[in-house]
């Protein structure tokens, strides 16, 4: 009894291991005509991907440009330019295109957007004091905006305690120059952290 229980046991597993064979080889051949358009079809959504990054990227540098051009001119207590520049930084926030990220994302953005773009145009027609108020929601708008998009530049992170509380904003550059009291307080701050 033992012999015929073993016998089929052994017939039992040498039928299972050569259907698992015969079923594996079918699946080989037909899984290899569609693997490889399936990474062509990756390879091209990754080119398309990286094409709309790099359009992105631009878009995003583009604001960040002018956030820095902005921060600059409120460094140096030039409402004038300062107005100017956020002028200018209203047309960049308008014509950053959102529609490549998830929804999601594009929906933060938009809201981001929005508000930074209220904040620029302020800038745009305010004296001196008024603008830093404004600055300071519109880095953090900026802010967040970079945690979305991400940026190829180091960024750095600064903080001023004294002004309104302690108020953030962003610099490409590790020296502190403070854009909330510009020549009054010149060196106000410190780096809070790196970004990138």
């Amino acid at each position: 009894m033992k012999t015929v229980k073993r016998s089929l046991g052994a017939m039992a597993l040498a039928a299972i291991t050569l259907i698992t064979v015969s079923c594996n080889e079918g699946k080989k051949n037909e899984a290899t005509a569609p693997m490889s358009n399936e990474m062509h079809q990756d390879t091209m959504d990754a080119d398309k991907d990286m094409a709309m990054n790099d359009s992105q990227d631009a878009k995003a540098e583009a604001i960040l440009k002018d956030y820095f051009n902005l921060k600059d001119a409120l460094v140096g207590d030039d409402n004038a330019k300062a107005k100017g520049l956020g002028n200018t930084l209203v047309q960049s926030l308008k014509s950053f295109d959102m529609s490549s990220y998830a929804d999601g994302k594009k929906s933060e953005l938009k809201d981001i957007m929005e508000d930074a773009i209220e904040h620029a145009e302020h800038i745009g027609e305010s004296d001196i004091k008024h603008q830093r108020e404004h600055f300071k929601i519109l880095s953090k708008d900026v802010t967040d905006m970079v945690a979305i998009t991400g940026t190829q530049m180091k960024l750095y992170e600064q903080y001023c305690p004294m002004y309104d509380g302690g108020t953030a904003w962003l610099s490409t550059e590790k020296q502190v120059l403070n854009p909330y009291y510009g020549s009054s307080m010149l060196k106000c701050g410190k780096v809070q952290r790196e970004i990138n």
